[in-house]
């Protein structure tokens, strides 16, 4: 440990933990505690895609896809752009897809440690 606290090697300088970043990472947690919008961002880790696409890779309903994606735009985790007459979504930044990865691999653990149902 160096000075501080701090893990020595460690790449970037930790934030002190404030009420306002707490309270930003809720609201992003509490955003992803959906599981429609869940599997909207694990789509769009793997690219840029419209609501067809996005509606065909998740199964919901193209209603439900597009009231969700606008949730995430206002809330500034994905952006969009226009293709022509399309609205093409695209995550904000890299973090968010790490964020839900995480998220899933968390599942895949608890997933392997349910009991059996024999």
């Amino acid at each position: 440990m160096s000075k501080g606290g701090q893990v020595s090697g460690a790449n970037h300088v930790q934030e002190p933990v404030t009420e306002e970043r707490l309270d930003v990472a809720a609201g992003i947690l509490a955003l992803l505690a959906d599981r429609t919008r869940l599997a909207l961002l694990h789509h769009l880790g793997e690219g840029e895609a419209d609501v067809s696409t996005l509606t065909e890779a998740t199964g919901a309903t193209r209603t439900s896809v597009s009231q969700h994606l606008g949730k995430l735009r206002l809330s500034g985790l994905v952006t969009t752009r226009k293709d022509g007459r399309r609205v093409v979504y695209a995550l904000r930044h890299g973090h968010l897809r790490r964020l839900v990865d995480e998220a899933l691999s968390v599942a895949d653990h608890e997933i392997g440690h349910l009991p059996s149902h024999d």
